[in-house]
């Protein structure tokens, strides 16, 4: 299926938020959405709130970058939507944000 939005969000040591994050993407996700994360090689336990979250995302690194711009750099190499939204781990979409952006 042809996706036509990508979402990456970036991370870095964003265990305590970033299940707000994902909550808000999963339940709206459908098979044109593409969900990429990239994380700069955490040192608390982000991986592993990833990891809880892996049967939704079609693609995610962990290594180290040189910040959010060179992350999403990386993101952009891996999407294929026609459309990109650059999310932080910090923020959430709101309900039905996906949808008005697909009818858009």
């Amino acid at each position: 299926m042809k996706k036509y939005i990508s979402i990456i969000v970036a991370t870095y040591n964003a265990q305590s938020y970033l299940s707000k994050c994902l909550d808000s993407i999963v339940v709206q996700k459908t098979d044109e959405i593409e969900l990429i994360i990239i994380d700069g090689k955490s040192s608390d336990n982000t991986v592993n709130v990833i990891r809880q979250y892996e049967r939704y995302i079609d693609k995610w690194i962990s290594e180290k970058d040189h910040g959010i711009y060179d992350a999403w750099n990386k993101g952009i190499s891996k999407a294929h939507g026609e459309w990109i939204l650059f999310l932080g781990a910090d923020d959430f979409l709101l309900p039905s944000a996906l949808d008005k952006y697909r009818s858009f």
